[in-house]
């Protein structure tokens, strides 16, 4: 970075973005947070399912008898049945977005049927993070014409430019009703063991699964064991929430939860009625200042006595621009061409990675597209070497300046209080943290009930049993929500974050093979040793702002894979149950170095405020002790567009270049 780059007041911004930085380093990277399943015995019920009781309520172990009637016992060599596990032809793990496009994209190539899928999932519902994430003020940040995926299918219309949390769980709904997927799944299971059986050509799946007494409304642990010849891994990008190790944090004795486990029960409302009248007359407080507390803080400070806000370092808040859809103006002026919504979403990424001559049009027209330097993050159209690497950076620092500057002074023209306003103030690059987005957010800090409790970096230091201590002072609150964010999709491997052990050919490991030469795959999707398993990226594979994009792109290119491979099979009059695809050692390979190649792109994140985008630090210090698996683990460095781009070259030859196919 530029070291005399300096704002419109002459503050040296080189400077100012270290110091902020330094504040954060010393927190303890990864090892500050815990997983739900860390948490003190008194606060284990954060792991509990809020909204099982509007969900369908079965047996698991039953359910899954009953979806693979067909071959839940297998003929023996006499004449008599075996009593073997269940089996389907494919395994989706993951009702979010990710699972649901893969079932969709299977049926779609019409070789495989509903009936040959089974989805299963430890909520009980559809939506993934749409289905656990229920918080008041819930909505997504892309603009939902091309955030839903598959809309010019469905007819469906977005009620507003930005859905709501309720209306992108219910779609989702709709889109597995729609493709037959809504009744193929084992709710409240959770895979945590894949072994590949060689002799079969199938894997055996090992999950943990709950049944409900509906009596006494407690649950029991049964284990569930189940074959498929194909696993597709729909792990969320975000997989598990995580909170603060604060000392003395078990000694709190008020009420407390994590927003992504919301409990209206304590607050009042619900999700479609975010009237939280329990809150009068209490005192609340918030810890954290990301993406969901930026929509959180505004509904409760509506109805909290006071509300205590406690920051380590503020969002980058930008103007959101929320409003209705007019249905004539939609049909008229974005559903108006055949693949209006692909063109869409393509030409949000040309905006953000500045693809050069610019689109003549901003179709989506949001602050999204007008931050190019996102590019740092998700790759784009630059030409960089690690010759020009030092000009680049400085180049996406200089375009970064105006607008983060802009964000800055405009937290002074809506935030009253001057000492308030500075502490808002967001000094790091716009690409080291999720952006956020919001009309309200900063308005809310001018109510009398609102207090930000700035740690300067630091977070809160520990804990009584009435509430936060920050710099010696104590802040008693009733409620307390955790809302610390969720763990990052840069650590570990898809299957380690997932929480499955994968065993695949001759017993390998798939965690240590990537321990010991770092993220291998072709396309990002699938490795060698492990076949018929889908693990897609988004490392190795693409990223924009709009991840479903690239769920979906994900699911169609897995979708080919194994329906060419069958359709092969078939043509030359193999055994369809036992055809398997895996990549070529060379292909992957060949893959692996092209994302090597162009990952010193990726090297604007050193150097950033820790976050989950970087393991909150700690990425920098494994490529500095390994650049080489480093390298590995780099996106696309062309961007999203251009990825799709190459898999769909692939895909024209017809040939299956790169998989070995055995049948």
């Amino acid at each position: 970075m530029n070291e005399s780059l300096r704002d419109g007041n002459g503050i040296n911004v080189s400077e100012k973005y270290q110091i902020e930085r330094e504040k954060r380093l010393h927190n303890g990277g990864l090892a500050q947070y815990m997983t739900f399943e860390e948490l003190p015995t008194n606060f284990r019920y954060f792991q509990a399912d809020p909204w099982i009781g509007s969900g369908v309520i079965t047996d698991p172990s039953q359910t899954l008898l009953d979806l693979t009637s067909k071959t839940a016992r297998q003929p023996t060599t006499d004449g008599a049945e075996s009593t073997r596990s269940p089996k389907t032809k494919i395994l989706i793990q993951g009702c979010g977005f990710g699972g649901l496009l893969a079932g969709i994209h299977f049926v779609e190539t019409g070789t495989f049927k509903p009936e040959d899928i089974v989805f299963v999932d430890n909520g009980c519902g559809w939506g993934g993070t749409w289905y656990w994430n229920r918080f008041p003020g819930l909505m997504c940040d892309v603009e939902s014409y091309i955030y839903l995926p598959l809309l010019e299918e469905t007819g469906f219309v977005p009620k507003h430019k930005y859905s709501y949390g309720e209306e992108i769980r219910e779609y989702c709904e709709l889109m597995a009703k729609k493709w037959g997927l809504f009744d193929r799944v084992v709710w409240r299971t959770t895979l945590y063991s894949l072994k590949w059986d060689d002799g079969s050509k199938e894997w055996s799946a090992s999950a943990r699964t709950k049944v409900r007494n509906e009596e006494d409304e407690q649950d029991r642990d049964v284990e569930l064991h189940m074959r498929a010849q194909f696993v597709y891994g729909g792990v969320s990008l975000l997989p598990g929430p995580k909170l603060p190790r604060i000392p003395n944090l078990a000694k709190f004795s008020g009420e407390a939860f994590h927003p992504a486990r919301w409990d209206y029960s304590v607050t009042g409302g619900s999700q479609s009625d975010p009237s939280l009248t329990k809150l009068k007359g209490k005192s609340v407080g918030i810890i954290g200042t990301g993406a969901t507390a930026v929509q959180v803080v505004p509904e409760l400070a509506k109805w909290a006595d006071h509300l205590y806000v406690f920051q380590r370092t503020p969002s980058q808040v930008d103007a959101r621009g929320q409003r209705r859809t007019d249905e004539e103006w939609f049909k008229s002026n974005v559903a108006n061409i055949k693949g209006w919504q692909r063109l869409r979403t393509e030409n949000l990424c040309m905006h953000m990675m500045n693809k050069q001559p610019r689109p003549t049009e901003d179709l989506v027209d949001d602050e999204w597209t007008k931050m190019s330097t996102y590019r740092a993050l998700t790759g784009g159209y630059d030409d960089v070497t690690p010759d020009n690497i030092g000009a680049y950076l400085n180049q996406l620092h200089a375009e970064d300046l105006p607008r983060s500057e802009r964000i800055r002074t405009r937290v002074s023209e809506i935030v009253k209080d001057s000492r308030t306003a500075e502490s808002l103030k967001s000094w790091y690059p716009g690409w080291c943290k999720r952006p956020t987005f919001h009309d309200d957010y900063l308005p809310t800090f001018n109510r009398p009930n609102v207090t930000l409790v700035d740690t300067d970096g630091k977070g809160v230091d520990r804990m009584t049993s009435k509430g936060p201590v920050v710099a010696g002072v104590e802040y008693p609150v009733d409620i307390l929500i955790i809302s610390t964010g969720f763990s990052s999709f840069t650590v570990g491997t898809v299957a380690s974050r997932a929480g499955i052990d994968v065993t695949g050919q001759d017993g390998r490991s798939y965690d240590k093979k990537i321990e010991e030469k770092g993220i291998t795959t072709l396309y990002g999707s699938i490795t060698r040793d492990f076949p018929n398993l889908f693990f897609p990226g988004p490392l190795q594979g693409g990223l924009s702002a709009n991840h479903t994009f690239l769920l979906d792109q994900m699911a169609r290119n897995a979708a080919y894979m194994m329906s060419k491979a069958v359709e092969r099979a078939e043509k030359e009059g193999g055994d369809l149950d036992r055809v398997t695809l895996e990549p070529f050692a060379d292909a992957e390979e060949a893959w692996s170095m092209l994302i090597m190649q162009g990952a010193v792109k990726m090297s604007s994140l050193i150097g950033c405020t820790p976050s989950y985008l970087s393991a909150e630090g700690e990425m920098e210090k494994q490529i500095t002790m390994d650049p080489m698996k480093g390298a590995r683990s780099a996106l696309w460095s062309k961007g999203v567009i251009d990825y799709v781009e190459v898999i769909d070259q692939w895909k024209d030859k017809g040939d299956l270049e790169g998989l070995d196919v055995q049948f």
